[in-house]
Order: structure tokens, then sequence, then C-alpha cells
């Protein structure tokens, strides 16, 4: 298993129970500008699969670039758009699922509309998008917000998409929750510092919790 690298990724496998299921937790995760490949980054969730977990709950902190959103916003993600340079597929197929997998419902039809059910009886505000993968570790420039963001994106980060593609293929249910952390490609453009995304990330996960162990709960 890699060693994790990032401040705020303390790099800890944890197992117990949330919403009176059993989980398996990563905390913290591991990241393609940290230098590992694809393989390693995505070693986790192969893993997770032969433990046996059915359901892959993943969190991010994210760019916003819908001039809609707001910092501190939680994004359930729709759809995904791939920039990594290196896809966590390549190579000798593994037989958990085909050598080309359709990618349609990369994310759950049915865990989104549960989201969605939970959040509107607990009165938290949503919103939904597209999450560009990128591969960092730079922010982006202004053009490159605006550029994702005529590409069809909303938030963009540098995770997510490899373990969701590993996921998917081994027929692992994914829903997937963005945090928007800071805004870009807007007019004003404005700096932004790992620091910053941590606060904003940690004053809004509380209420992304709420709704994952609720789902859980109830899924």
């Amino acid at each position: 298993m890699p060693v994790s690298t990032v401040e705020g990724h303390s790099g800890k496998l944890i197992f117990g129970k949330l919403g009176g299921k059993d989980i398996m937790a990563m905390q913290g995760r591991f990241h393609f500008y940290e230098g590992y490949n694809m393989k390693e980054v995505t070693f986790p969730v192969r893993v997770m699969y032969e433990l046996g977990i059915k359901t892959l709950f993943v969190s991010n902190a994210a760019g916003g670039m819908n001039p809609k959103f707001k910092i501190g916003d939680l994004m359930i993600i729709d759809d995904h758009i791939n920039f990594f340079p290196e896809h966590p597929l390549h190579g000798k197929n593994f037989p958990t699922g085909p050598r080309f997998p359709d990618m349609h419902e990369t994310y759950d039809h049915e865990l989104i509309a549960l989201a969605d059910k939970i959040a509107e009886e607990k009165g938290i505000r949503v919103v939904h998008g597209v999450y560009i993968g990128v591969q960092g570790p730079t922010f982006e420039t202004p053009a490159e917000y605006r550029m994702y963001h005529l590409f069809g994106g909303d938030a963009v980060g540098m995770s997510t998409v490899p373990e969701v593609i590993v996921a998917h293929h081994c027929g692992i249910k994914t829903f997937g929750i963005s945090i928007i952390t800071d805004l870009g490609g807007f007019d004003d453009p404005v700096e932004v510092s790992h620091e910053e995304v941590q606060v904003a990330a940690n004053a809004a996960q509380p209420v992304m919790t709420e709704i994952m162990r609720e789902m859980i709960k109830r899924s």
C-alpha cells in the first residue's frame, strides 16, 4: 500500500460502522501528482473489491467554475471528464470487468436521487455538476478554469476520477461529492492556497457526512 504524502491526508485505513453498516474508509488517499502511477493510486479500490465492498462513496475538494456555485457548496457529481495523462485501466485487463467498460452511468443514478431526497429533507443546499480530473499539483490558471468550464466542467480537482473508473470496472456502485473550496475563471482572479482549501473543506465536511451517513443507513 502506498504512503500518503499530502498534508491533511493521514493515510489510514479505518474499519467500523456508519449508519448501521460495516464500512471501510480511507483517511486520506494517494494522488498521481505525488509520483505514484495509476496502478498504485487505485490499488486501495482493488483491495476494497477483494474485501467485498459493493458501494464506493468518494469526496474531494474542488475548484468551482460554475458561476452559480459558492464556496462551501456540496456538488453531487453527475459525471466526470478524465484529463489525467495516464489511464488507470491501461495495460493487461483485470478479470474484474470487461476490456472496454461502458461509462454511461459511472455515478449511480439511484444513489444520486437518494442524496437529493435526503438533502431536501434536511434543508441542505446541494448543487450538481461535472467533475474534471487533472494531474496537478498546480492549481488552475484563470485561462484553464475558463477552458475546463467551456469543455462542460463545473468543478476541477486532482483526484477521484482514477478511483471511480476502477470501481466502475469492478462493478462497484459509486457516489461522489465535491466540496467547492475555491472559485476560478471569473472576471476577478482569486489566488488560492492549500491551507485555504483545507479550511473550506473542513467547514463543509460535517454537512457532507450527514448526507452520506443517512445514505448508507437507507441503502
